[in-house]
């Protein structure tokens, strides 16, 4: 543990970025919050951000809540990921929010999602609800690009939601469309509401949306990963 302490320049570089991930390979959160002066909360529930900002923060991340990636200088976003006791994800992963309205011309090279997904520095989180969060380690980080077939894969799913949401069909999307990426309901609570173009083209009140990875496709790129 001497070799970590507080605070952490933002990384030059991928392999700096690498190597202080892979010094938190191992430690409990409830160690990496006590030196960061970050009380662990009781359960996720309410902080359900808590371990990215813990891990932000011991990563050196610049972005915060800012549409750019995690490490902006390289071009590398930050995904935490609960995983169980075999090394599969416990939940779809977020990429970003969906843009309801002011479609025309967007197009799969320049959109966020790709963006947000073209580097993307994999830590994956013990998750399993019987450990308590102090207790949870973290593991061994993964830098990742997507190959040419998950970018076929995303693209395709993108491009088919998209359709929807320009089409007006924003209401009929549900979590089993796409194969690998899912739009579906991103807010607190169903109070928050932002436009969207309905059936006729019209604008209409709807809860926000997010893109999010499904199980199956970052588990197994976890799975090529760690030989599981």
């Amino acid at each position: 543990m001497e070799s970590l302490h507080l605070p952490v320049s933002p990384p030059e570089n991928e392999a700096q970025l690498l190597e202080q991930a892979r010094l938190l390979a191992g430690c409990s959160l409830g160690e990496l919050g006590a030196m960061a002066g970050l009380p662990v909360p009781k359960d996720l529930r309410r902080d359900k951000g808590w371990i990215g900002i813990l891990l932000e923060m011991w990563l050196g991340a610049s972005a915060g809540s800012k549409p750019e990636q995690d490490f902006a200088a390289i071009g590398v976003e930050l995904k935490t990921i609960p995983i169980d006791r075999q090394g599969r994800p416990l939940e779809t992963t977020f990429v970003c929010v969906a843009p309801l309205t002011g479609n025309s011309g967007v197009v799969w090279e320049t959109c966020h999602v790709r963006h947000k997904l073209k580097r993307v520095l994999w830590v994956p989180v013990e998750g399993e609800r019987t450990i308590p969060l102090a207790e949870r380690r973290v593991g061994s980080p993964l830098l990742w690009s997507p190959s040419e077939e998950e970018e076929m894969q995303l693209r395709r799913d993108w491009e088919e939601l998209m359709d929807m949401i320009v089409l007006g069909q924003v209401e009929r999307i549900t979590a089993r469309h796409g194969e690998v990426l899912q739009l579906r309901p991103k807010a607190a609570n169903g109070q928050a509401l932002t436009d969207a173009i309905g059936a006729n083209g019209e604008t209409i009140l709807t809860r926000p949306r997010g893109f999010y990875l499904k199980k199956p496709f970052t588990a197994a790129l976890l799975a090529r990963h760690f030989l599981l």
